[in-house]
């Protein structure tokens, strides 16, 4: 029994509506077209490349609608801006590998606030009168108690000789380690730059063995 294949032409859309190869647009047309002819020429053994079905990626001429609409004039931007790769500097990657600054002076509360965007997981803490940064605070939970010694071991270990002082950690039952930094001032605790390198340095330690696993269900 012998099966013969044919591709009928497109059928042209009543007035009455219905669909239509004239609802495609006209760029993507010639696409559709080779698709259909690919897959019925397929059954003769021949192959259709299809690799500029959508067109080269990058760049492309715009279509004429476009430059009717003069698009070009109503976006922001200028052809003739000037371009500039910015190398970030070692202190804009990592306040962990600054050193700390001799008689470094109080923050005020908006830098406070611009550095805590430099460390990961600490927040900031006001004074009384929540006029001025006080301290920074971090938490971390973990499986128990032992694991608690162990980050704050970890913790003294990363901040030993580093000529700060050290770092406020409280054990907080079930299974919490909080720490906070702060530099005395004659005003009561402020923030210094130092306080914020130190708390880059303390989020370099491994933590990852002494958080409690996450449970994965299958």
């Amino acid at each position: 029994m012998a099966l013969s294949l044919s591709l009928a032409p497109p059928v042209a859309a009543s007035a009455a509506g219905g669909s239509s190869s004239s609802s495609c647009p006209s760029f993507l047309r010639p696409a559709a077209v080779a698709m259909r002819r690919g897959r019925s020429s397929s059954a003769r053994g021949s192959v259709v490349a299809m690799a500029d079905l959508l067109g080269d990626f990058g760049a492309r001429d715009p279509f004429p609608e476009e430059i009717e609409s003069k698009f070009g004039e109503k976006v922001l931007g200028n052809v003739d801006t000037l371009h500039q790769i910015l190398i970030p500097t070692l202190s804009a990657l990592s306040l962990a590998r600054l050193p700390l600054q001799p008689d470094a002076e109080a923050l005020s509360l908006d830098d406070a606030r611009r550095l805590l965007l430099k460390v990961v997981g600490w927040r900031l803490l006001l004074s009384d009168d929540e006029q001025r940064p006080a301290r920074l605070q971090c938490v971390w939970k973990v499986r128990d108690e032992s694991c608690g010694q162990e980050l704050s071991a970890r913790i003294n270990a990363a901040l030993d000789g580093a000529g700060h002082a050290p770092a406020a950690l409280v054990w907080e039952a079930p299974s919490q380690v909080r720490a906070e930094l702060s530099t005395p001032s004659a005003a009561g605790d402020s923030l210094t730059v130092n306080d914020y390198i130190v708390a880059a340095r303390i989020d370099k330690v491994k933590t990852l063995d002494l958080i409690p696993k996450k449970r994965v269900w299958a």
